[in-house]
């Protein structure tokens, strides 16, 4: 079995954890595996909002229907899913590309046209849809990290958004929380789970090969 299927195997998602620090090294590690996803069209449209302070946690605790890895964890990651594209934001993503590959400037101005027609057409709420699909896949791409980093984690959809963009003032950013992550060590003698079975779908089930 390859490391990353060794891993996969390993992670499930933390009932309780321990409150030990995870170490920067290993945090930066995760961290970077986001940076690194895979977006449409290569926006990035979301924030990792990076939660440590003891206190701020125990404030989304409440929003967070009182998971308590919220706060038995040692970061929260919200994925805060952008509610708006504007041309500027493409304009910058543009620039970037120029700079990194040595491209010339305005080359891709067809493409950037194309961006900026296609989200000036969408609702604030079609644009947080479509960022908060971009982001899950941040959010998968964080777990197989912190699996391969032997750092538990814990995603959650079970909270109540409108609190948690209250709590971080994501509204006013024109942002949204999409999903949380906590970030932690496992509590083997407080979790259940820590010896239950991975139970998951037969590959006959779960693959069609046409």
């Amino acid at each position: 079995m390859n490391t990353t299927l060794t891993s996969l195997n390993w992670r499930y998602a933390a009932k309780r954890m321990n409150g030990k620090q995870v170490p920067s090294a290993k945090l930066e590690n995760i961290l970077e595996s986001i940076r690194l996803t895979a977006t449409s069209n290569g926006l990035q449209p979301f924030t990792v909002l990076v939660i440590e302070d003891k206190k701020t946690r125990e404030e989304l605790f409440t929003a967070a229907v009182k998971q308590p890895q919220v706060v038995e964890g040692s970061h929260l990651l919200v994925f805060a899913a952008w509610k708006r594209i504007s041309a500027e934001q493409i304009d910058s993503y543009f620039n970037m590309v120029y700079e990194e590959r040595g491209l010339e400037k305005g080359s891709l101005d067809q493409y950037a046209n194309f961006l900026k027609r296609n989200f000036a057409g969408q609702t604030e709420d079609q644009i947080f849809n479509w960022a908060s699909k971009q982001a899950y896949i941040a959010l998968g791409t964080a777990l197989v990290a912190a699996a391969e980093e032997k750092v538990d984690s814990t995603p959650m959809e079970g909270f109540n958004p409108d609190e948690v963009d209250r709590i971080l003032g994501l509204s006013e950013k024109g942002m949204g929380a999409s999903s949380l992550l906590a970030l932690g060590f496992r509590d083997e003698a407080a979790d259940h789970m820590v010896t239950a079975k991975k139970v998951r779908r037969p590959k006959e089930g779960l693959f069609v090969r046409i």
